[in-house]
């Protein structure tokens, strides 16, 4: 009969055993989303408040995985007076200007530099330029690389990218000019 109380006892220590490693294990801090991680590191506020505006959190939140180029507030600070103001008035403007920053899939830095260009989620391809002084993504330079998120990758950029203009309809193709 001891030996089975015994038996008993020892099988209740480990199995609570495993359960304390189980809740313990369950407890460390999950790794940040790429909102999250732009959020902590307080250098992306305008690109924060630009996402919002444009309802893109959900999606920089979901699975990616993305990669993100993202201009620090400086980079925002940059752009000619009023730009950002009217950007955020035009949400159609506003993401696309914003998913020209975001390339499907998650290029670390060793992957970018082998690239000649990225698809961006906007349409438009991201020109990657690699030179002696570093990296360009189209006229930004790439301050910072390989910030990881849960579901993908930021590169930091000093400058804000903006997709290339849609050509303008001529005389003969605007039905406004008929």
């Amino acid at each position: 009969m001891r030996r089975i109380l015994a038996t008993v006892l020892s099988l209740a220590v480990v199995t609570a055993g495993l359960g304390l490693a189980r809740s313990s294990h369950s407890a460390e801090p999950k790794q940040k989303d790429l909102v999250d991680v732009a959020v902590e590191a307080g250098s992306f506020k305008t690109l924060v408040k630009a996402v919002q505006a444009a309802g893109l959190v959900g999606t920089l939140k979901g699975n990616g995985p993305f990669t993100v180029f993202a201009p620090t507030d400086e980079a925002f600070a940059k752009l000619p007076e009023g730009t950002l103001e009217a950007l955020l008035k035009d949400k159609a403007k506003l993401t696309a200007v914003l998913t020209y920053h975001v390339v499907a899939g998650e290029y670390p830095a060793a992957k970018v530099v082998e690239k000649k260009s990225l698809d961006s989620l906007q349409g438009s391809p991201i020109k990657v330029h690699v030179t002696n002084a570093g990296v360009k993504v189209n006229q930004a330079n790439v301050v910072k690389t390989d910030v990881r998120a849960s579901n993908g990758i930021i590169h930091v950029i000093d400058a804000v990218i903006l997709p290339p203009e849609k050509p303008k309809a001529s005389a003969a193709t605007c039905p406004l000019a008929k």
